[in-house]
């Protein structure tokens, strides 16, 4: 024993184990202590930033790795939930309102479609719609409201009181103005070649444009006081019409100038092809397209001398309709109701000259009587060796059986429903006729019997022809309408403006020209 280093049996040394006894265990505590700081610590840094993001999603199937030149795939698209896109504003379609509207006589569904500005099948018929031709009156229709804003619709009279129906039978301008003592009465002007009187002049335009005489004589009254006023002055006695211009300043061209406004403004509102007016300061108006065909007439009328509020004045119930009250009381009580028939049909009419003879079409659908307004006539002209105005011997014969109801300065008129009015049923009017031959008023015809000669005699002609015409109840009848103008067979189509169009039959087809040749010959036969 070493005396240096005294004896210490308890003394530890390190990685030394004294044999006989186990070695000595350390506590636990202190270790679990520190662990438990230490998780504390870390948690507290950590809760100082943001959350973290969720791990991506492990595609449990194994990798496919693409080629090492070819961009990776995207992984597969989890779950996530995307709100359907709304629709752009141009897909949505909010329906219009819509609008009930009874049909009146002569309607068609096209011409409707173009007054309402909407298509035709947007019109809907809740118990179908009826009528072979025309449609028929009465019916309820639901039409979506297109148009924002429209004219007035007032109705200042009937169909019948616009045209020369049989409302107008009986009727005698010039003793009518003899009664009521005014200008009318006692004026005199020339027209076919006739000096006439005021009242008889208002009734050879009326005859000749087949417009009410009763409807020009008001129109007289309210422009220019000429059924009442012994003495007109100024304007008024100059331009009885309303319409200022140098070539007016007699009564007749004022009525002729009148009927057209009239015909154009009543035809192309039972075509659908006018929907609104212009007034002379260049602003328009839409019209109502609740109005019926007379009354549109009369609103295109006043459109072509006044503007706004004057044009207003005049369509109202206080205006131009009082007037015609005040002459021939209330229009609507001679209404002739329906005037054009449902299920109208034109009955069979062969070609105006003798069978087995050819003439030239040398006029599709234009006037009824002068340019515009009813595009309800077609012209033929026989061969011949002169060109213009030369006389002929070639015969005009009746398209149909009937009895000659007028026959007068160049124009033959037809009934064919045998009642000898013109006002009423279907008539023919045959015009340009020579006086020489023609045949008498009164006279009972068949179909193929003679008219007369073709010449340029009566209206407006450059040459030689024969200008026929339909009407019906006083209405003319388009020749490219419903009831399309057919002689013999022959079926007439519309062309690109007046005077223009074609004849069809079958296979063949001639086109309207102002010419002689093989392509507008056609041959009359049974």
């Amino acid at each position: 024993m070493n005396p240096r280093r005294p004896y210490r049996p308890n003394r530890k040394v390190p990685g030394l184990q004294l044999p006989g006894r186990e070695p000595e265990s350390k506590p636990v505590w202190p270790l679990l202590a520190l662990a438990a700081l230490a998780i504390i610590a870390i948690t507290l840094w950590r809760s100082r930033d943001p959350a973290p993001t969720a791990p991506p999603t492990v595609d449990p199937t194994p990798s496919r790795r693409s080629p090492a030149t070819a961009t990776p795939q995207p992984p597969e698209p989890t779950s996530t939930f995307f709100p359907e896109a709304s629709p752009s504003p141009t897909m949505i379609m909010t329906p219009l309102p819509t609008q009930l509207y009874k049909t009146q006589s002569g309607d068609t569904l096209p011409a409707l479609a173009a007054r309402f500005g909407v298509n035709p099948a947007d019109i809907v018929a809740p118990q179908g719609l009826q009528g072979s031709t025309t449609l028929v009156e009465g019916q309820l229709l639901v039409i979506p409201r297109a148009l924002a804003e429209v004219g007035p619709g007032y109705m200042i009279v009937p169909d019948s009181e616009l045209v020369y129906s049989g409302g107008a039978a009986g009727f005698d301008p010039q003793s009518f103005a003899e009664e009521q003592g005014g200008y009318l009465a006692r004026y005199k002007g020339f027209a076919d070649v006739l000096t006439r009187r005021g009242g008889d002049l208002v009734l050879l335009a009326a005859q000749h444009h087949s417009i009410n005489p009763r409807l020009l004589t008001a129109l007289l009254e309210y422009q220019s006081s000429w059924v009442t006023d012994p003495q007109p002055e100024g304007v008024a006695r100059l331009y009885p019409l309303g319409y200022v211009h140098s070539s007016q300043e007699v009564l007749f061209s004022g009525l002729t100038w009148a009927t057209r406004q009239l015909a154009i403004g009543y035809y192309g509102w039972r075509a659908g092809t006018l929907t609104e007016v212009r007034f002379p300061d260049g602003s328009t108006v839409r019209l109502d397209p609740a109005l019926n065909a007379g009354t549109v007439a009369l609103q295109y009328f006043f459109a072509q001398t006044l503007n706004r509020p004057a044009w207003d004045e005049a369509v109202d119930e206080t205006g131009f309709a009082a007037t015609y009250r005040s002459l021939f009381g209330d229009p609507f009580a001679r209404a002739v109701d329906p005037l054009i028939p449902a299920d109208l049909i034109q009955p069979p009419m062969a070609l105006p000259f003798i069978r087995g003879h050819t003439w030239y079409f040398t006029g599709g659908p234009h006037g009824a009587w002068e340019n515009g307004g009813a595009l309800a006539a077609l012209d033929f002209a026989p061969s011949s060796l002169e060109g213009g105005c030369a006389a002929s011997l070639e015969w005009v014969t009746a398209a149909a059986a009937g009895q000659i109801v007028r026959s007068n300065y160049g124009s033959v008129l037809l009934d064919l429903d045998g009642d000898e009015r013109e006002a009423t049923g279907w008539v023919i009017l045959y015009l340009h006729i020579a006086d020489e031959d023609r045949v008498e008023a009164g006279t009972f015809v068949e179909a193929g019997d003679y008219v007369g000669h073709p010449s340029c005699l009566g209206g407006h002609a450059t040459g030689t022809h024969v200008h026929v015409a339909r009407k019906y109840n006083g209405e003319w009848i388009l020749a490219d309408g419903v009831i399309p103008f057919d002689l013999g067979g022959w079926v007439a189509q519309r062309g690109k403006g007046e005077y223009f169009g074609s004849l069809t039959r079958g296979e063949r087809t001639i086109q309207a020209c102002k010419c002689a040749s093989a392509d507008t010959a056609v041959t009359a036969g049974p």
